[in-house]
């Protein structure tokens, strides 16, 4: 090989066009000998050193005034082990030569990643701190495989796209480099001259830290180590168990009365944990933590898919965040939108100047109602981006389960769209088929990889097996959402109670689809914004009332098959809609409020002590003999009464009165007779209530009833639920 590069190389080279810096950088062995060339703008001298003895070997020759330095070393039987020393003028500096070291991707992983099954792309992709032959730096590798350029760019090198090119792998479309002396904490950003030779900066899709918003840039960090999930973590995640989810956004559940900031992921494993403990639950859902711009979005429109917000601290604080639930017993579920994302021009948008990530035709790639856009499920490496997102945040935090948002969206190529706006898929049909693949494979991957964890899918439509497994034609979630029980349930609550005897089928018809699926029941952010009103303000009456119809429906919710997810604030019966720029309104609970509050906070934790201590409100969910009706149609007294049941047949009976009418002498037919306890009534005077009720219990007669030889006669208190339980 010839020593000698040509004047029109090497201005490509130092205008920063040229697509393969490794064929002229670094040492390179020729007819003469070792030929050693740099560029380094803005330097007056460039020497070779000897790395064992740091004697001078050669100094380079300035062959370009933009600087461009080579030089030619004497034939040698061993390979030289080399440093560059580089005169600033008005300093001195000895580096590694990024460009004498070889290509870092192995095979397998090109060939994994470009078939879209790499378990961990993260641990290839990204910034990953290392050392290479002894030498401390970082390893960058990114996916642009339309890019005719792609450059490292940031403090360490003057965000100079010229200084630090990248080696392109062909075979996979990845361009790669490791950059000596870079340590963590440090900003980059990849410079990429895409196929339209326009240059773009771009954040790293696979950074695990960011700065903060408004700022853009990538920040080196340390992969978080592994975490194990333990026995207990699995089992609160179970069919059979109590799951009670204190849904939350972290810029919002509590601020610094001061001057109104967020609280750190520090402060909030000091004040959020202890709080959701004593109000036992036993689980945390937060809503999108990944890193976004807008804060507005709530996170739904998420940038760094691998990176924790810097909002509220560093990854390790968010990690402490996890691990103080962990020790309290409490679950973490992670809000997680792969169905789209933003067009940010650092992000993901036209990333190599193609639709890289994202379909492109908007009729595919572009959603009409979030102004975003869609990932490209065709692609493996989008696939594998995403699949890989889901393992890491389980596996490197001890998530243990992921919320799917949007999941109709992703399934139907539809979705929200007019005649003509979408395009059918390959038979006509109306699903996407890629998107459907790469949901089970993630799901799968997930159960292979991290038992126990949990998927739990938004899908507001009634797709067929979204919580079956793929082997036999599901989604392979393990819950779903039960959106109609929340519309119905809630379009109830509202009315008048005057009214309700017209529309108790809404109360019913769950029962009808309950085990077609593994439901969640939802009170989340969606139905306290956006003018909705909060869950307080739906309900009809004075302020009694109000209150009273509140409780009597937490009543029946955490009785009726299904786990529970609240959003915060509704534990409390907040008056206003959320407010994400501001704190929940924790002043309500102040005695200046008469204690109605207080009093809706007292039974949401009482509910759930009593859930978690109940095995039949909980173990038989998804099973038919879990649940029985005793009352379904007392139309005219909005009365409703059923039985959960455990797995040993011990039995708790629920009755709720819809009406603010007082009912003396109102007889239930029951199948077990006995001494009934009366474990939780919702109109207590410890809730605000009027106290009515059954003394603390009632026995069983003999007086036929609902088809049942034995029967309680019961007083249902106006706008209650009450539970009983039999004594053994």
């Amino acid at each position: 090989m010839s020593g000698t590069i040509d004047r029109g190389t090497i201005q490509q080279l130092t205008s920063g066009h040229y697509a393969d810096p490794f064929s002229i950088l670094g040492i390179h062995k020729t007819a003469d000998g070792y030929a050693i060339r740099t560029f380094a703008p803005d330097a007056t001298q460039v020497s070779v050193l000897d790395k064992d003895t740091q004697k001078i070997l050669l100094t380079l020759t300035q062959t370009d005034q933009t600087g461009f330095f080579s030089g030619t070393l004497s034939p040698s039987e061993t390979p030289y082990r080399y440093q560059l020393m580089i005169d600033w003028g008005d300093a001195q500096q000895i580096i590694e030569d990024p460009y004498r070291f070889g290509p870092l991707l192995q095979e397998m992983d090109a060939w994994l990643l470009s078939e879209g099954t790499h378990l961990r792309p993260y641990e290839r992709l990204g910034a990953h701190l290392t050392s290479l032959d002894n030498v401390d730096g970082v390893t960058f590798a990114v996916w642009a495989p339309n890019a005719t350029r792609v450059s490292v760019v940031g403090d360490f090198n003057f965000w100079d796209g010229r200084r630090h090119p990248m080696r392109f792998r062909r075979e996979s479309g990845i361009w790669e480099l490791f950059i000596p002396h870079i340590h963590e904490g440090q900003l980059y950003k990849y410079e990429i001259i895409d196929c339209n030779n326009v240059t773009r900066l771009k954040a790293d899709p696979y950074a695990f830290a960011a700065e903060m918003r408004p700022d853009t840039a990538s920040r080196v960090s340390q992969l978080p180590s592994r975490v194990t999930m333990t026995q207990q973590r699995r089992q609160a995640n179970d069919f059979t168990a109590p799951m009670s989810v204190y849904e939350v956004h972290l810029g919002s559940w509590r601020r610094h009365l001061h001057d109104n900031s967020w609280l750190s992921y520090r402060e909030l494993a000091e004040q959020l944990i202890p709080y959701v403990k004593d109000m036992g639950f036993t689980h945390i859902e937060l809503l999108p933590i990944n890193e976004h711009p807008f804060d507005g979005s709530w996170g739904y429109q998420p940038v760094g898919m691998y990176a924790p917000t810097r909002r509220f601290g560093t990854l390790e604080d968010f990690r402490y965040l996890i691990e103080t639930a962990h020790q309290a017993g409490i679950n973490i579920l992670l809000d997680w939108v792969p169905a789209h994302f933003p067009s940010d021009d650092h992000g993901l948008a036209q990333f190599d100047g193609t639709a890289q990530f994202e379909y492109s035709d908007p009729r595919e790639g572009y959603h009409q109602d979030w102004n975003t856009l869609i990932y490209n499920y065709s692609r493996h490496e989008v696939r594998n981006y995403l699949a890989g997102n889901a393992l890491y945040w389980m596996e490197r935090f001890g998530i243990d389960g992921l919320r799917v948002d949007a999941v109709a969206s992703m399934v139907y190529r539809d979705y929200s769209r007019a005649e003509g706006e979408w395009i059918p898929n390959q038979y006509g049909g109306n699903e996407n088929l890629e998107a459907i693949e790469f949901i089970r494979y993630t799901n799968k991957t997930i159960g292979i990889e991290c038992p126990g964890a949990i998927t739990v899918a938004e899908e507001s439509t009634d797709f067929a097996g979204v919580t079956l497994p793929p082997e036999a034609g599901g989604l392979g979630f393990h819950y779903k959402w039960n959106l109609g029980w929340m519309h119905d349930t809630l379009d109830y609550m509202k009315l008048d109670p005057v009214y309700r005897q017209y529309h108790h089928n809404l109360m019913t018809f769950g029962m009808y689809y309950a085990h077609t699926e593994n439901f969640v029941l939802p009170l989340s952010h969606d139905e306290v914004v956006h003018g909705k009103r909060s869950l307080l303000g739906r309900m009809p009456g004075d302020t009694w009332q109000q209150f009273a119809n509140l409780r009597a429906y937490y009543g029946f919710m955490w009785a009726h098959p299904g786990k529970k997810l609240l959003f915060m604030g509704g534990e409390f019966a907040q008056g206003r809609e959320w407010n994400h720029d501001g704190s929940l309104d924790w002043h309500l609970l102040d005695p200046i409020h008469g204690g109605w509050h207080n009093g809706v906070q007292n039974l949401v934790r009482d509910l759930n002590h009593c859930y978690q201590q109940q095995a039949p409100l909980s173990q038989l969910d998804y099973a038919e003999n879990g649940f029985e009706w005793l009352v379904v149609d007392d139309h005219q007294n909005s009365v409703f009464a059923f039985i959960r049941r455990d797995e040993s047949g011990n039995e708790v009976i629920v009755i709720s009165n819809f009406t603010p009418v007082l009912r003396e002498n109102y007889r239930v037919g029951i199948n077990l007779p006995g001494q009934y306890q009366e474990i939780l009534n919702t109109d207590s005077e410890y809730y605000r209530g009027s106290n009515a009720g059954n003394l603390g219990g009632v026995h069983s007669e003999e007086i036929p009833s609902h088809n049942r030889a034995h029967s309680l006669s019961l007083v249902l208190p106006p706008l209650s639920t009450l539970y009983l339980q039999r004594e053994a």
